[in-house]
């Protein structure tokens, strides 16, 4: 059965006419045949029914256009209405005109193919009807016609759901399943072998078939008429503050607005082109909320903002409604903390604490730069910076993917370390010299500037890898050896030691382990120390 709402006795008689085509595919009885009388006059009946509601839904649709003044979209859909029942006439009235005429031809001559008791006359003829409906193309015609209407009705309303009223039997799953049918035309379905009574019931099922296309396509076009009107059922009290946080001493600023809306809409938001999800408040208004990052730009050097816009839709009822936003973006002030204040060491690990107080929570920052390696700390904003070289070095500083700006810092080389030599835990005395009698270990060890194991503890570590000393008597040497550790055992040397000799201590290899682990060659402040025996 076709679209469109059916009475329970239009269900009942539609269910009739598909028993009984069935059981006509079997041969049956005269008295099934006869029931096919019942059938035709029950569903022209149940057609006279359908038109009168019909009838009465373009009466309706046409007060409801008066009503709200003629607008033009309105009219619209009263003209295409008033098509509608027009096309449907026209149909009904060539299906009625076939319908009589199977009655005429079948009938023997008759004027109307109907007897003095009202009987129909060649009620049960197997001929006459398929070889005016298969033969004579009448059939073909009338699928024709179905079908146009079906199109016509598609291109009115704008609804694809009116699909082809007359199919082939392939068309048709009950009869595509069956060897026997599924190679019919439409024509040699429904009307070849069919006795007359069946013929005419088939046009009267028909024609209701169309009288619910009619009635579907109405009521489509009546949901037209006024569809952009919206009715607020629900209004609420809003408060728009110019700034939710103010001084003390300053003025509050506000504008208050009645928000009206409807719950029988269902509006569409969208943010750039893009749909955003909708969300409902307590007092049952729909909204979309637009969340975004917002984007550095060409900051005005005066006021330190840039303008920037975006495009805010809400579709509803086939309308669309457009707002053009404009907001500006404050450049944000990058705060650095960091212990080396002046410039970053070059190939150490310089901690920098980086904030951008504006931002507050959503502060979730990533940097980078070309210049040198970045390691990002445990704690927001925390980074180490790594310079490769002597250039300056451009940390670039952003927040969820967004630029917020570029900080620029200097690069500055690793002070060299001095050299500390002590004796049995105290630091020689190079002028007063080391009492042979008690000279025998030294240490040899390497301290790093105090500034820069303040500002980079983790570079500032040293360690002597190589030293040569040599016992110098009177301008000659007495004896040399060469040390890889930075403790110096002499012992073996006390039977050389002579009050005015000197133990000259050159420091040939000195390293530095650096933040990130590896072993750099470092070249002291001083290389060369000569240590008096007294």
């Amino acid at each position: 059965m076709a679209g469109g709402k059916e009475t329970p006795r239009q269900k009942m008689i539609g269910m009739m006419y598909l028993v009984l085509t069935a059981l006509l595919a079997l041969q049956v009885s005269n008295a099934v045949l006869e029931k096919f009388v019942f059938i035709d006059e029950a569903l022209r009946r149940s057609g006279e029914e359908a038109r009168e509601r019909n009838v009465k839904t373009l009466s309706a649709i046409s007060a409801e256009v008066e009503k709200k003044g003629n607008r033009p979209d309105d009219k619209k859909a009263l003209q295409k209405a008033t098509q509608v029942r027009e096309i449907t006439s026209d149909l009904l009235e060539y299906m009625d005109e076939t319908r009589k005429t199977m009655a005429k031809i079948t009938g023997g001559g008759d004027d109307d193919g109907y007897d003095e008791n009202g009987q129909l006359i060649g009620a049960k003829d197997y001929d006459i009807v398929g070889n005016y409906m298969i033969q004579k193309n009448n059939g073909a015609e009338l699928k024709k016609k179905l079908n146009n209407y079906a199109n016509t009705l598609q291109q009115l309303t704008g609804n694809n759901d009116f699909k082809p009223l007359a199919k082939d039997a392939k068309d048709i799953p009950i009869a595509a399943a069956d060897p026997n049918q599924n190679m019919k035309t439409f024509s040699e379905y429904y009307f070849g072998n069919t006795p007359t009574a069946a013929g005419m019931a088939t046009i009267s099922h028909l024609e209701a078939e169309v009288l619910a296309y009619e009635q579907k396509a109405l009521e489509d076009l009546a949901e037209q008429v006024g569809a952009k009107d919206v009715e607020f059922d629900i209004l609420v009290p809003l408060v728009r503050p110019a700034s939710n946080t103010v001084a003390a001493g300053a003025d509050f600023e506000a504008d208050l607005f009645i928000t009206a809306a409807s719950s029988g809409t269902n509006p569409t938001f969208m943010y750039n082109s893009k749909e955003i999800e909708a969300s409902v408040t307590e007092a049952g208004v729909k909204y979309g909320k637009i969340k975004f990052p917002a984007t550095a730009g060409n900051y005005d050097p005066k006021t330190l903002t840039a303008e920037k816009s975006f495009k805010a839709e809400i579709e509803l009822n086939d309308s669309t409604y457009v707002i053009n936003h404009t907001y500006y973006v404050v450049k944000p002030v990058i705060q650095v903390r960091s212990a080396a204040l002046s410039a970053l060491y070059m190939n150490c690990g310089n901690e920098l604490d980086i904030q951008v107080p504006a931002l507050g929570t959503s502060y979730n920052p990533s940097f980078s730069s070309s210049q040198a390696t970045v390691v990002k700390g445990n704690r927001t904003g925390l980074v180490t910076v790594i310079p490769k070289g002597r250039s300056k070095v451009k940390l670039s500083v952003s927040n969820s993917g967004n630029v917020l700006g570029t900080e620029t810092f200097d690069v500055k080389k690793v002070p060299p370390p001095s050299i500390q030599i002590t004796s049995r835990g105290r630091p020689v005395d190079f002028e007063k010299g080391v009492p042979a009698a008690s000279l025998t270990t030294l240490k040899v060890s390497a301290e790093a500037d105090e500034n820069f194991a303040r500002e980079v503890p983790n570079d500032a570590r040293y360690r002597v890898r190589k030293i040569e000393v040599k016992l110098a008597r009177a301008g000659r040497q007495v004896k040399t050896a060469t040390f890889t550790s930075e403790n110096l055992d002499l012992r073996s040397w006390r039977s050389l030691f002579r009050k005015g000799d000197n133990l000259i201590v050159k420091v040939e290899n000195v390293s530095r382990r650096t933040y990130q682990g590896e072993s750099e060659r470092v070249k002291p402040l001083t290389e060369i120390y000569s240590v008096p025996i007294d």
